[in-house]
């Protein structure tokens, strides 16, 4: 399992290279995690309940090995879902309750070609226009949102894994009352705080 899981990310390293992405700005090779698990388990607890999703780590390595690292460095405990947007995602991972950002691992390779599309119920990361500028944020998908797929025109966003558990819970966020923030400049914020209070990777699969 662990040479499979190598063998995934120097492959995955080997195309952030034939992309001449500079090795200053982005990560083509993250420090290997939780090596011998393909595809990891990750309970997400929230203030409105629990959500479990599976990482595939056979077809994103990077972007799911960047997602563990971010777990295991607890940097998910106490952040809140900040964007609320119906019939499209709710994202997270990014803030904390008082809106302050926390210290980020560089950002890394897109691996949004892996054939994983923005399907409903799939986790994906979030970005700026800057293809491979993916960090701590991500969003789970509310509907088919093939927008945000790769084309042959311009690169996608990297999905990495899917809800497993908890589905209720996503939609239940995407209820939420929202309004603008000042601090954000965003309209799509929750008025009152859907908290990710702690994201643990499950030692048995779900």
């Amino acid at each position: 399992m662990r040479s499979s899981l190598n063998s995934l990310l120097l492959t995955a390293a080997l195309a952030c290279a034939a992309a001449n992405i500079q090795a200053a700005t982005s990560d083509c090779a993250p420090e290997v995690v939780l090596p011998n698990n393909l595809f990891p388990s990750v309970r997400l607890e929230t203030s409105m309940g629990d959500i479990v999703v599976e990482l595939d780590r056979t077809r994103a390595p990077i972007t799911a090995n960047n997602f563990l690292r971010y777990v295991l460095e607890k940097h998910y405990d106490n952040t809140i879902f900040h964007r609320v947007m119906p019939g499209f995602v709710v994202q997270g991972g990014g803030y904390t309750e008082d809106l302050e950002e926390r210290e980020q691992f560089l950002p890394i390779f897109n691996e949004s070609g892996n054939g994983l599309k923005n399907a409903p119920m799939t986790i994906a990361m979030a970005r700026f226009d800057d293809p491979h500028s993916a960090t701590d944020q991500f969003y789970i998908n509310l509907a088919d949102n093939t927008s945000l797929d790769p084309s042959s025109r311009s690169w996608g966003y990297a999905v990495f894994g899917q809800v497993v558990s908890g589905q209720d819970v996503v939609e239940a966020i995407a209820s939420v009352e929202t309004g603008y923030s000042e601090n954000l400049d965003a309209s799509d914020v929750p008025l009152v705080p859907v908290k990710l209070i702690k994201a643990t990777v499950l030692e048995e699969p779900h």
